[in-house]
């Protein structure tokens, strides 16, 4: 069998990546509309509906207005963007979310393809949610640091384009200081939280990568856990993943820092439990590639899960 993919925004930075990653299969069919013709929407709506399989790198509204389009029910959807990610109807596509995750996935016609930051906040915290070592309504944080390709292109321009407007030559800047950003609801809800987590990321001057970090209190918690009690939850819940890997303590331990750009081209993600037994406190990381395991990978891997083809196909 060879499945009809149309990439509805390969321009972007996400679509190349996507792209990329497909091109050369022999599985796959990569359908494609002219440069003149992608705003016109007939033969948007045509595309969409002669392929089997139709990944969305646009905008929000946008992705909304190209699922509008879609009459055949043989048309299958991963949508990129923030749009369904939440949404009744749609398959949450974070495979190593929980028990059973694949097998939705693989059954679904809609799927919300997981923002970066939620990719690294759910794989630490979902398994100890649901192990009840974290109340659902515990106070959570969540910080970190990205590359700036998770902007898409107009943070990229900031960051790269001298004669941009908005161009800065900062190393590190926090955004989102107002605390709504679009990730938080999508954290609250598929970590099962009943309160939403304080997210604090931060973007940097280099391209792919990123580390997210949970801290967590220890001798506070209920059970006051301790390192090896999470670790065991976490090695646990990712036993048989392909894309996600959690270092052994002892490695943690052996570590003195992490650099952000470690994952960079890659579509898999290593977690890190760090921390203090005597001080009751810890430092859960998740370590990946932004536009991987973040973005473009994770498309790709639920793409082979719908179709039925082996997971890591092209990753």
């Amino acid at each position: 069998m060879v499945a009809k993919v149309f990439i509805d925004g390969e321009a972007g930075t996400t679509g190349l990546q996507i792209r990329d990653r497909l091109s050369g299969r022999p599985d796959l069919e990569l359908l494609a509309i002219a440069h003149e013709y992608r705003k016109d929407t007939s033969a948007r709506a045509e595309v969409l509906n002669t392929a089997d399989m139709v990944i969305l790198c646009l905008p929000d509204d946008a992705a909304r207005e190209s699922v509008s389009l879609i009459s055949n029910p043989s048309t299958r959807v991963i949508d990129a963007s923030t749009a369904h990610r939440t949404a009744q109807g749609w398959t949450y596509g974070f495979p190593e979310l929980a028990p059973g995750q694949r097998a939705k996935i693989a059954a679904a016609t809609r799927v919300a393809n997981p923002g970066c930051w939620p990719t690294g906040f759910l794989a630490l915290v979902r398994p100890l949610i649901a192990a009840g070592v974290v109340p659902v309504d515990w106070p959570l944080s969540v910080h970190g640091v990205s590359g700036y390709t998770g902007g898409g292109r107009a943070m990229i321009a900031q960051f790269e384009d001298p004669q941009a407007p908005d161009h800065t030559d900062t190393a590190c800047r926090i955004y989102a200081a107002n605390l709504r950003h679009k990730h938080v609801p999508e954290m609250r809800v598929h970590a099962g939280l009943t309160r939403a987590p304080l997210f604090a990321p931060a973007v940097a001057r280099f391209r792919c990568g990123m580390i997210v970090e949970v801290p967590l209190p220890l001798a506070v918690l209920p059970r006051a856990p301790r390192l090896a009690d999470i670790h065991a939850v976490l090695s646990a819940a990712y036993s048989d993943a392909r894309f996600v890997d959690v270092a052994t303590l002892a490695e943690a331990a052996s570590i003195a820092g992490l650099e952000a750009e470690s994952f960079a081209g890659r579509n898999d993600m290593r977690l890190f439990v760090f921390g203090d037994d005597d001080l009751g406190q810890a430092r859960l990381v998740a370590l990946l590639d932004n536009l991987g395991k973040g973005a473009a990978g994770a498309a790709v891997q639920n793409l082979n899960l719908m179709l039925g083809f082996d997971e890591g196909e092209g990753l």
